[in-house]
């Protein structure tokens, strides 16, 4: 907030498909969709129409006990019908953060009434992002969101993000009878876009968690919901997780919605012996106007085949992006698996040079592209019905903005770098 408020605000005031407009009229293409969530596209009246024929009926009531609505069930047995998990059962939440910590808890708690208390310990990956609630700020791949706030949730630890043996290494070090979860993206999304070293390598994380008793937990919040060209991302790599954690493209963001998909095994202490309570919830879990917009945004997922023309975006982004890669500044580009990509700095120009990945965020908005800045690369997720000329133009305004930030530390002249209008 101390940079924040030293600044003039970007006020968003309107979106359409892909774009943005701000409070000066200006239009810039959405390269992010928002937070990784706007799959569909901003301003599809489908869903706000949905949203408000739900509110009409009824607007909101809790799901606790044996109180349900239409909306979350019908909710729950669509996703639970496409879902890679055996014998699937779902745990409405509001979203990512909150259905990680949910998960985190019952895998605990999960060992603790099928008698292994001591199975507790959670295992994430390097570069991992989980949210910042409890349970992800603890289990979190990157050091920065986890310092300064005191003692953490215990009993977690992070491996190499593509290393099975290391991950393999540390539940023999923690010991198979303490280690309850292990979590995982089917992508790394915000850590910078790393996709698994190799097609059987998430078949051989599931087959370790196997043989040492260990929860297998995907974390699908970024890359789901057509994002990887299928409805959870990790069934391109032909594996059946414990269970799958799930947010944002389930709404694609124009309601907050998550949850927890679970398989039968976990579910059955629960489910089928008594005195086995959950004790957890959360207010608006199963809010019947959440689950309404995340029914019409699955409704133009399946409509529009967005699962096939991810696909075909994705080869298309990765093109595109990969022809930065002969570009002085770059020194790494990630792309083509999902519809993501990251373009890293090379050291040369982020540790010689002082140049920052913030510097090159604030020349793309203001020639009208929104990327995503992390400490090393610039980030890409754009809506999935973003076009090939619009990726073009994406990907073109970010090589001009390398550009010109190259030459401000140069001492010369950068290019005009007015917001790109109607």
């Amino acid at each position: 907030m101390h940079d924040v408020t030293r600044t003039q605000k970007f006020m968003v005031t309107r979106a359409e498909g892909v774009w943005l407009w701000d409070d000066s009229g200006d239009r810039f293409l959405d390269g992010t969709a928002s937070l990784w969530y706007c799959n569909v596209g901003h301003g599809r009246t489908e869903i706000a129409d949905a949203v408000h024929q739900q509110m009409t009926r009824l607007d909101a009531y809790t799901v606790y006990g044996d109180f349900a609505n239409g909306p979350a069930l019908e909710l729950g047995e669509r996703l639970t019908a496409h879902a890679p998990v055996v014998d699937p059962r779902v745990i409405l939440t509001c979203g990512g953060g909150e259905s990680i910590d949910t998960a985190a808890k019952l895998a605990r708690r999960y060992w603790g009434v099928t008698g292994h208390p001591g199975k507790t310990h959670l295992i994430s990956r390097a570069g991992g992002y989980h949210g910042l609630h409890g349970f992800g700020t603890s289990i979190i791949g990157m050091e920065r969101f986890r310092t300064g706030f005191g003692p953490l949730i215990e009993d977690v630890s992070v491996v190499p993000h593509d290393s099975v043996e290391a991950l393999e290494a540390e539940i023999l070090r923690v010991g198979p009878e303490n280690v309850a979860a292990f979590f995982a993206e089917p992508v790394i999304g915000a850590g910078g876009v790393y996709p698994p070293p190799g097609p059987d390598y998430f078949a051989a994380v599931a087959e370790v968690c196997r043989r040492y008793g260990v929860l297998f937990i995907v974390d699908s919040v970024i890359c789901g919901f057509a994002r990887m060209g299928t409805w959870f991302g990790i069934e391109r790599y032909g594996v059946c997780p414990d269970m799958i954690v799930f947010a944002k493209g389930v709404s694609s963001g124009y309601l907050p919605l998550g949850g927890v998909i679970v398989s039968g095994e976990v579910a059955e202490p629960f489910w089928n012996r008594p005195g086995n309570p959950f004790l957890h919830g959360t207010t608006y879990a199963g809010h019947p106007a959440c689950c309404a917009a995340a029914m019409a945004n699955l409704d133009i997922l399946e409509r529009e085949d967005l699962f096939t023309v991810s696909l075909e975006i994705e080869a298309q982004l990765d093109a595109a992006v990969r022809q930065l890669a002969d570009h002085p500044m770059v020194g790494e580009v990630r792309a083509g698996t999902g519809v993501m990509a990251a373009v890293e700095l090379s050291s040369e120009a982020l540790d010689e040079r002082g140049i920052t990945t913030a510097e090159v965020f604030h020349e793309a908005r203001s020639r009208g592209v929104i990327l995503r800045p992390v400490p090393r690369a610039l980030l890409i997720s754009p809506p999935l019905i973003i076009t090939w000329e619009q990726i073009e133009h994406l990907v073109g305004t970010l090589r001009s903005a390398l550009d010109a930030v190259s030459a401000a530390h140069d001492g010369a002249q950068p290019g005009t770098a007015g917001a790109a209008g109607d």
